[in-house]
């Protein structure tokens, strides 16, 4: 019977393509920030019921605040930049291109923070994992429009460097204890935040419809509960650079759904791509022979 960690890292992927397709449905009706809030709220008061009915056991104080501090990263800072910049007009594929040099920034700050070895097979995985994902998304890019700016190009940079500090950070100081109640701690710090952010910079201005609630639905119960747990398994369980590489997948199964569901193209030269990624992900993921790592 095959392991069910051997499953971890398609069904992460997969999951977490989703939530583009989530923030499709949203964006047109809340502010980016005051949406978080609710998501994160919502996401850390159902995981501490869950925490109560089984008697998950907690974490001590240094290890919440410092699962926090990384949640304030992962989820604050990161999905906070993206939302506020796409609702700002910054294409969606643009700004997925730049979110792609995550896993190279993560790679490297694995490296100096961690102390990973990142072997050139591992680099080479990277390099062409991101070569593929601008192959994936060039043919979205198309008229850039009004939305690039100085400030939606920079909050996007920020969130990219936001998440591979956050992922690092949990690896190092928090992935210790029990997941869930990690987990939880992060959300509190999301929704810390972005509580600041929305009170300081929007208005509160939301539009309640069948295609907001249905997209907080799935946000929260697919994305904040079951993706995220996820990734927290993985981190803990694995090298950062080798996890960190599974988001180049993300472009690619998100074109794959975007088509199933919205009709959206898909051409050879984005198959190729997907490819070229798939090739990357598992040159960077791969693991020695067992021989060889016994003899480490």
């Amino acid at each position: 019977m095959p392991n069910l960690k051997t499953f971890l890292p398609g069904t992460f992927v997969i999951l977490w393509a989703t939530g583009f397709i989530g923030a499709r449905y949203a964006m047109p009706w809340a502010e980016p920030f005051a949406f978080l809030v609710v998501r994160f709220i919502l996401a850390f008061v159902i995981l501490g019921v869950a925490m109560l009915a089984f008697g998950s056991r907690g974490l001590s104080r240094t290890e919440a605040m410092h699962a926090a501090g990384a949640g304030v990263l992962m989820h604050g800072v990161y999905l906070g930049g993206v939302f506020w910049a796409i609702h700002r007009g910054l294409p969606a594929g643009f700004a997925a291109l730049i979110v792609g040099l995550q896993p190279l920034i993560t790679a490297v700050l694995a490296g100096k923070l961690l102390g990973e070895k990142i072997l050139p097979r591992h680099w080479i995985g990277l390099a062409a994992g991101f070569a593929g994902v601008v192959i994936v998304l060039w043919p979205r890019l198309g008229a850039l429009g009004s939305g690039v700016t100085t400030a939606t190009l920079a909050a996007t940079i920020v969130s990219v460097f936001a998440m591979s500090l956050g992922t690092v950070w949990q690896k190092r100081f928090a992935s210790g204890g029990n997941l869930v109640a990690a987990t939880f701690w992060q959300y509190v710090g999301g929704a810390t935040i972005m509580t600041l952010a929305s009170l300081g910079l929007e208005t509160g201005t939301v539009i309640i419809n069948g295609e907001l609630i249905f997209a907080m639905a799935w946000l929260v119960l697919v994305l904040s509960i079951g993706a995220v747990y996820l990734l927290m398994a993985m981190i803990r369980d694995g090298e950062m650079s080798k996890v960190a590489s599974l988001f180049y997948l993300v472009p690619a199964a998100t074109a794959v759904i975007a088509w199933a569901l919205f009709g959206e193209t898909l051409n050879l030269v984005q198959i190729g791509g997907m490819a070229i990624a798939t090739l990357g992900v598992g040159l960077a993921t791969a693991q020695p022979p067992t021989r060889a790592r016994a003899s480490r």
